[in-house]
């Protein structure tokens, strides 16, 4: 909408001081001639925004012509603009508004803050995207968020971990991102449930609605979820008798997986206690560690490596 461009380009001048046309057009996505119709229309209403020519010009408010946000000490201002726009909120069509939220707030601090705002956005980056983690697909984001604002009803179809798609009612209670995981909390005949947004195959608006529950707390439900989820994980324990380098590595890169403290030979080896999910996750990590581990017990892995020893050796021989 123009009125979201014109406001955006009287916060960029506020902001950044004089810009040229060109940098306003690529900031604002729109060609020149667009930006120099938006300041004549801008001037027109009678915010002080002029142009200068030649070497060192551009477009740019009179000096005095300013709003100040009071209040903020360096502190406050520097935490408030180490803030970073998530990618979970650009998928929920927000971004934008957040960003316009900051650069309004950036034009309205005093210059003797100004400083402030530049050192923390340089020196403080939070980069909330785990490694090798692509984003999932949502397709049905938008509609679940609908949703939610209007307390309907959804179809959806779901995709399972063990059986073929299933169709249900949900009355979604709120969304959540974990990393770059989108989860919808709602209620499936009067039973919270947890389900992964990548999961759904087909969502769709009924024309019910419902009453969320008023002492339902997103938040303190998830905590709870999330805790139980991990409490309740399958426990494979290991046993494996490790080389001194290793024992350093997994001490320093997994010490979550260790369950016991080690017991350590005159030679540096050591007898430690690992925990997987499974007999295929173990056998996985410890073909990787070669010589370095052996495992002790279950007897079950043992064999297991063994065999798919046996396996590459042959492959190769």
């Amino acid at each position: 909408m123009r009125a979201d461009r014109l406001l955006s380009l009287l916060m960029l001048l506020q902001t950044r001081g004089t810009l040229t046309a060109r940098a306003l057009a690529v900031e604002l996505e729109v060609t020149e001639r667009t930006i120099y119709r938006d300041v004549t229309a801008l001037s027109a209403s009678g915010v002080p925004v002029y142009t200068e020519r030649g070497p060192g010009g551009g477009i740019a408010l009179v000096e005095d012509y300013r709003t100040n946000l009071t209040g903020l000490n360096a502190d406050e201002v520097r935490a408030l603009f180490m803030l970073s726009i998530p990618a979970p909120l650009d998928q929920l069509g927000v971004g934008d508004e957040l960003r316009m939220a900051l650069l309004k707030l950036s034009a309205a601090l005093p210059v003797s803050r100004r400083a402030d705002e530049s050192t923390a956005r340089q020196k403080i980056h939070l980069d909330a995207a785990g490694w090798f983690q692509p984003e999932e697909p949502t397709p049905h984001l938008k509609t679940i968020q609908s949703a939610l604002w209007s307390n309907r009803q959804l179809d959806i179809t779901y995709r399972s971990d063990f059986s073929a798609d299933v169709a249900m009612v949900i009355a979604p209670y709120g969304l959540v991102a974990k990393t770059n995981t989108w989860y919808l909390v709602g209620a499936r005949e009067d039973h919270v449930r947890v389900l992964r947004i990548s999961r759904i195959r087909q969502a769709s608006l009924r024309v019910e609605s419902f009453e969320r529950p008023a002492m339902f707390d997103l938040p303190g439900f998830w905590k709870t979820w999330c805790d139980e989820f991990e409490s309740n994980r399958p426990q494979f324990p290991v046993t494996l008798r490790v080389s001194p380098t290793l024992a350093q590595i997994l001490s320093e890169n997994r010490p979550e997986t260790l369950t016991s403290p080690p017991a350590i030979e005159p030679d540096g080896w050591q007898t430690i206690t690992l925990s997987f999910e499974s007999l295929e996750a173990a056998r996985t990590r410890i073909l990787g560690y070669g010589g370095a581990a052996e495992v002790i017990a279950p007897l079950s892995l043992r064999l297991s490596l063994m065999d798919f020893a046996r396996q590459t050796l042959s492959r190769y021989s």
